[in-house]
């Protein structure tokens, strides 16, 4: 009998049997492959995610994998028996700002996949349709899970406009981090530096396309055209900032908690940085992303470092919030 994980409340969780649910027009069923757990995931089972940001119960699981098995009227029937990655956010599809193209700032309210609307810790997701992204046939599945991440930092890239030939580093050493050392990779830069809190972390930097790597303690440079930082501690921004050049570009994608040093506005100016910032990934930065490791430049493979199944939920959580330098990313295999 297939099962899937509810969180009842915070704190609190139970594996139920699982039921799939029929597509309704518009929608497709996806049998699961693999789930990612994230620090989010964490914080709805501790209860500290922000208030309308999580709606118990709650079945997890917003980074998955999978292949189509059903689909609703008025969806494609070629999509059934395809690999497939998703959308999380629930857009509304009809503001001004899904209008955009900017999906992650709908202005209906927040509904997310595995957050308010029911996630991929099942055996089955369903889903609308039009949330999915096909993978090529021989797509590794596995790996796939990891595309939610990698979509966000791919909505990084594209406003970095990182050209060939340029000097760039990236400030998190993180599965963010890696992701975005491999997306600037891929743009032929001249130098790419990482920069991060941890040593152990330099080798799969330089296996995933880093040219240098320094400690934020050591000496860093002040003069690279484009940084992505992913870090999300609360000094994280300054340090990016402080790697650029006059007029560089800047991009933040993590999340500091409240009272976090923030950037000198005269320093912005003054050196006139461009700054960008990204909340989750819009339809082309997910586009992006799959075409990215469709063409084999994204290798998310060596971030796993653990595979549980779903009843081993409580493990998995544990060992997310573990802060053991082993523990990369953490799958979930309904």
């Amino acid at each position: 009998m297939s099962t899937a994980v509810v969180v009842e409340a915070p704190g609190a969780h139970r594996l139920v049997p699982h039921e799939p649910r029929r597509p309704e027009p518009g929608e497709a069923l996806v049998r699961v492959h693999a789930v990612g757990i994230c620090g989010s995931d964490r914080e709805v089972y501790q209860g500290n995610r922000p208030e309308g940001y999580v709606r118990y119960p709650l079945t997890p699981g917003h980074e998955w994998s999978g292949t189509v098995e059903a689909v609703g009227a008025g969806v494609p029937g070629a999509l059934v028996g395809r690999k497939v990655v998703g959308e999380g956010f629930r857009n509304c599809q009809v503001c001004d700002r899904c209008h955009a193209g900017e999906t992650t700032l709908c202005t209906d309210g927040y509904e997310e996949t595995g957050f308010t609307q029911p996630g991929a810790m099942a055996a089955t997701l369903t889903l609308p349709a039009r949330l999915l992204h096909v993978l090529p046939d021989d797509a590794d599945l596995t790996a796939a899970a990891l595309l939610e991440p990698a979509a966000c930092v791919a909505a990084a890239a594209v406003k970095a406009r990182a050209l060939p030939g340029e000097r760039v580093g990236v400030v998190g050493t993180g599965t963010l981090g890696m992701f975005a050392v491999q997306f600037l990779k891929a743009g032929s830069p001249a130098e790419l530096l990482v920069v991060g809190t941890r040593r152990d972390r330099e080798e799969l930097s330089r296996r995933f396309g880093a040219s240098g790597f320094r400690t934020r303690d050591e000496e860093l440079p002040g003069d690279l055209d484009v940084v992505i930082e992913t870090a999300g501690s609360a000094s994280a921004a300054r340090t990016a900032a402080s790697l650029l050049r006059r007029g560089g570009r800047l991009v933040l994608t993590g999340i500091p908690a409240p009272g976090a040093d923030g950037l000198d506005p005269t320093d912005l100016v003054v050196r006139q940085l461009e700054v960008h910032t990204v909340f989750g990934a819009p339809p082309d930065a997910w586009a992006h992303t799959v075409r990215v490791f469709g063409a084999g430049l994204l290798d998310p493979l060596p971030l796993v470092t653990h595979e549980l199944p779903l009843a081993g939920f409580t493990e998995a959580i544990e060992l997310v919030g573990s802060g053991d330098p082993a523990v990369g990313k953490v799958l979930l295999r309904p």
